[in-house]
């Protein structure tokens, strides 16, 4: 097999659907021990420019985990990665589950987190 490029990697992360990107992720976990969702989230935004990526990016800040904060420790799990401890604190405290995150895919969370019962806030 061939030896990919960083950006040879880097490109065809940039195709992916965020599913795939996600399945991509779930896969480096199980088989390389490693998380990389700080790696994969942003791989999308490389290629823009600074000033385009500023105004297309949100941070998604949870405010409340409501009243099913189970579901919500789920779902911040889910998204970031964390273990049950952080993502737990994280329901408790409220603060940023993603930051810098494409328009879309701080829309797509924040369906989430609601749908899951939590308020949540783009910055």
């Amino acid at each position: 097999m061939a030896k990919l490029t960083s950006k040879e990697i880097v490109d065809a992360i940039k195709e992916m659907t965020i599913l795939e990107v996600k399945e991509l992720q779930d896969l480096m976990k199980e088989e390389l021990g490693v998380d990389p969702s700080a790696v994969v989230a942003a791989a999308p935004a490389a290629g823009a420019g600074e000033a385009a990526e500023e105004s297309a990016t949100k941070t998604v800040v949870l405010k409340d985990a409501g009243a099913t904060k189970i579901a919500v420790i789920k779902v911040v799990r889910e998204i970031t990665g964390l273990g049950l401890v952080d993502a737990k604190a994280l329901a408790d405290k409220g603060g940023n589950i993603k930051e810098n995150v494409p328009t879309d895919e701080a829309n797509e969370i924040k369906a989430k987190l609601e749908e899951a019962g939590a308020t949540v806030e783009l910055a």
